[in-house]
């Protein structure tokens, strides 16, 4: 079946939507996984680091962090350590100037980046070329992630992917962190990119970037004064509409698992899709609690076996 019940179901100490959000980036914590980082030039003129584990494997997972995220997210770190231990080999692809230095050009990222994810894809499948290739993106990762794999169709090389908490609808996600408690996910998210932002302006005076000033202080004015321009979109409703990654699920081919939790403090559950709008390569599953990139379970972190179980998932169904 298209859409799935999760079998996710904390206990109710673990049932509010912050307790899932904030412990599980906050306090839950994995311990640190070593990896070793490689910087790869782009055919732009920018580039990015990336992170990966010594040693390798048949079987290479492409990682997308979210919003402010790099390897040090808790569930990057997660998901490194528990697909390495199943035989795996993670990489982590930093998106643009978000790996502790300002990348070059006046772009950087955001949730429709696909572009990026398909020079990554390639750029591992030529370095790979015996392997099978998978790839996991989360949050603003898994929106960018989920639009390439729409956008590829069959031409997409990857054997499995797997998005969690997308932001399937970005007016709806912007609109929602604009609101109540959840402008406190909006201020610290902001704040951080704000920072990235002038760092850059400052760094690179030539690119004559605008200042991210403290006006700026919600998703819909930042994203149309700076995202929209800076990526060549004419506004920031042209930008959210061109990018909310509901709109590719129809076109998706390769075997892909989307999970989402109904109380996601980031989104409401407008943003889900209706089964008739999901291919029949595609599976949505959805839990009841869960938070935004939470699934803790008692305390613990179900979220990265699970992802690590659908990688061998797909890994059993293409042998």
């Amino acid at each position: 079946m298209p859409i799935i019940k999760s079998q996710f179901s904390p206990s109710w100490l673990f049932r509010n939507t912050h307790v899932q959000t904030v412990l599980a980036s906050k306090l839950f914590k994995p311990e640190k996984f070593e990896t070793v980082r490689e910087r790869i030039e782009m055919p732009d003129g920018d580039f990015v680091d990336i992170e990966q584990p010594t040693g390798s494997s048949q079987h290479v997972v492409a990682l997308f962090h979210g919003l402010a995220g790099c390897v040090e997210s808790p569930y990057i770190q997660g998901a490194l350590a528990t697909l390495s231990a199943r035989g795996f080999h993670p990489i982590l692809m930093h998106w643009r100037g978000s790996s502790g230095e300002s990348n070059r050009l006046a772009r950087a990222y955001h949730s429709g980046a696909s572009d990026d994810i398909q020079w990554f894809i390639d750029f591992l499948a030529a370095r790979f070329p015996s392997a099978n290739l998978y790839a996991i993106g989360y949050s603003l990762g898994g929106n960018a992630l989920l639009k390439y794999l729409g956008e590829q169709g069959s031409a997409s090389p990857l054997t499995g992917a797997m998005s969690v908490s997308p932001p399937l609808v970005l007016a709806e996600g912007a609109t929602k962190l604009n609101a109540g408690v959840a402008r406190i996910y909006q201020w610290y998210l902001l704040d951080r990119l704000r920072m990235q932002h002038e760092i850059k302006r400052l760094l690179y005076p030539n690119l004559n970037l605008p200042v991210a000033s403290r006006s700026l202080n919600t998703f819909w004015k930042f994203d149309d004064a700076l995202t929209a321009p800076l990526h060549g979109y004419a506004g920031v409703n042209d930008y959210y509409n061109r990018c909310s990654a509901r709109q590719f699920l129809p076109c998706i081919t390769t075997p892909t698992h989307i999970l989402s939790a109904r109380d996601d403090p980031f989104f409401t559950p407008a943003i889900l899709p209706d089964e008739h709008e999901l291919s029949s390569s595609t599976v949505l599953e959805i839990a009841d609690h869960g938070g935004h990139v939470g699934f803790l379970k008692n305390g613990k972190r179900w979220l990265d076996e699970h992802v690590a179980n659908k990688m061998e998932c797909f890994k059993r169904d293409a042998s």
